[in-house]
């Protein structure tokens, strides 16, 4: 559209440019990795939370 190539040939090309990962590296962008695990860590901090107040609560 307008001149320019589609979304898919523009996302190949940047990937093409990049170039294979390094071995052992899994997140070649460090906020996507920061977001997942902050993501992961909330996920985990709330299910202590709700389990904590579903075997500790005393009830009525």
């Amino acid at each position: 559209m307008f001149g320019r190539p589609p979304l898919e040939e523009r996302i190949a090309a940047r990937q093409r440019e990049r170039g294979p990962l390094k071995p052992g590296k899994v997140f070649p962008h460090a906020p996507a990795k920061f977001l997942f695990f902050f993501g992961i860590g909330v996920v985990v901090v709330t299910h202590l939370i709700a389990l904590s107040l579903y075997f500790f609560d005393s009830g009525p």
